[in-house]
């Protein structure tokens, strides 16, 4: 609509969000109507309009088997639209249209802003589908042409009030009509079984919805008297929660109160249920779920610490430099990991800011390996964020690569170690570059007999199925290049 708004038309930014609001809302209008919804832009020439969105009931049978939107009709083309746009308000024909042998009877509704018209609303009604109205339709039909009368008059939509979110009720899962006191004078069968299961055993019709609700719903699992007031007495356009996860047997429902004025004077309202008691188990079931998780990577890392702290304790007792080198190797290694473990404890979901991880081992490394050589180590780039099963065998790497780069790069001396990272689409692009002694002759990665070197080239190409490079640098030194697909 954005784009159409502004190679077609003169509406301001000011009008766009009053029509974003209404379309926000407008399946609730195409489902009381049982009718196709079209919003039609006038051209800033005045030369005709343009089919800006469309919405289709799920209540009935669609009157366009085609989508509409970007579609351009011609001032006189429709004269209901020329009518509605030039009188400001809602026109309708006597004799339905036949689009496809299908009768569709149509109506034109203005969509005033202030004291301006900025589009109209196509209404039509695939008559096939028409009926002997029920009382439920009937009492669809009567709000449908209530919100109308609003949208002409400039009273709906309400500025800030959306229905677009994911639990927002909509008219088919429980609808109920009530007047000016707030008494109940329809609800349909979806509407009383949403409070049958609140434990209402009577019929919902003639009694007070707030009342009601208070004397089903304890005070400690409704919103303050204020809300229930303002809702359930239909005066405020909002929506609010009830009941709460207050065990096995507990309800709870989402209520959407949509004033009714269509003179301008208030006459009752629209409150629309819905049950969303599954919902809310499923959240909570997640919920602990996540936190469970977070305390299993909590106590892994606690864990790996100390196993770390063992090995460090077993190596200081050992007179051999051999093995307490090695030794000092499984701690690092073990220490990777616990970083991204401790991470992950952090997180609400199985993702890991790579970029955190990698500064913790850079600075990890450097400070443990060089002896108290000056090793610099800096990031450029970003990892970005990475899953769980990359980040974990990704540390690894990293800190194998770094560790023989300040063991072997720069023969005990001062040095500077660069970790450079880039995405590209769904590849990552790791490099590390020093500036030390360089490459033996004649290096071969795949051929090494280095265990930190075979753990990095198992690890890229096995556990993460990339790709490894090992060379020279391009200002000296060293560089490791690895690729890993995402």
């Amino acid at each position: 609509m954005t784009e159409l708004v502004r190679a077609h038309t003169d509406l301001d930014d000011e009008d766009v969000a009053w029509l974003q609001l209404l379309l926000a809302d407008w399946q609730i209008v195409a489902d009381l109507s049982f009718a196709d919804l079209v919003l039609w832009l006038p051209d800033r020439e005045g030369i005709g309009y343009w089919a800006a969105a469309q919405m289709r009931p799920t209540t009935g049978p669609t009157a366009y088997v085609d989508d509409l939107v970007g579609a351009f009709v011609p001032k006189g083309r429709r004269p209901l639209l020329d009518s509605a746009h030039e009188l400001g308000r809602v026109a309708r024909e006597g004799d339905p249209e036949w689009r496809d042998d299908i009768p569709v009877r149509v109506e034109a509704i203005p969509v005033r802003r202030g004291d301006r018209i900025v589009g109209i609303v196509g209404r039509n009604t695939n008559l096939l589908g028409v009926r002997t109205p029920s009382r439920l339709e009937l009492s669809y039909l009567q709000t449908a042409t209530d919100l109308t009368q609003m949208i002409a008059g400039g009273h709906f939509p309400f500025p800030g009030q959306r229905s677009d979110h994911a639990d927002s009720p909509r008219v088919g899962d429980g609808f109920v009509r009530i007047d000016a006191s707030g008494r109940v004078t329809y609800a349909s069968p979806n509407a009383l079984s949403v409070y049958r299961r609140l434990g209402l055993s009577s019929d919902l019709t003639g009694l007070n919805l707030a009342h009601t609700t208070r004397e089903l719903v304890p005070a400690a699992r409704r919103p303050d008297e204020e809300t229930v007031s303002a809702v359930l007495g239909g005066t405020v356009p909002r929506d609010t929660e009830i009941g709460t996860d207050a065990g096995s047997g507990a309800a709870v429902l989402i209520v959407r109160a949509i004033p009714l004025r269509p003179a301008g004077e208030h006459i009752g309202a629209l409150v629309l249920l819905r049950d969303v008691t599954d919902l809310r188990r499923r959240d909570r079931e997640l919920v602990t779920k996540d936190a469970t998780i977070r305390e299993i990577h909590h106590r892994v890392k606690n864990n790996l610490q100390t196993v770390a702290a063992l090995l460090r304790l077993q190596a200081r007792r050992i007179d051999v430099p051999e093995g307490r080198h090695a030794l000092e190797e499984a701690v690092r290694r073990v220490g990777s990991i616990a970083i991204v473990h401790e991470t992950l404890s952090q997180s609400f979901d199985e993702f890991v800011d790579f970029d955190d991880v990698a500064d913790r081992l850079r600075l990890m490394v450097a400070e443990v390996s060089s002896h108290g050589a000056d090793v610099r180590t800096v990031r450029e780039g970003s990892f970005g964020t990475l899953t769980a099963e990359v980040a974990t065998p990704l540390a690894m790497v990293l800190t194998e690569v770094l560790q023989n780069a300040v063991e072997h790069g720069f023969g005990g001396g001062a040095g500077r170690i660069t970790v450079g990272a880039s995405r590209s689409g769904s590849l990552l692009r790791v490099r590390v570059d020093d500036d030390g002694g360089g490459l033996p002759p004649g290096f071969d990665v795949e051929g090494s007999t280095s265990l930190g070197l075979s753990i990095v080239h198992t690890l890229v190409t096995s556990e993460l199925g990339g790709r490894l490079s090992v060379g020279a640098g391009p200002e000296g030194g060293t560089r490791v290049s690895i690729e890993v697909p995402l």
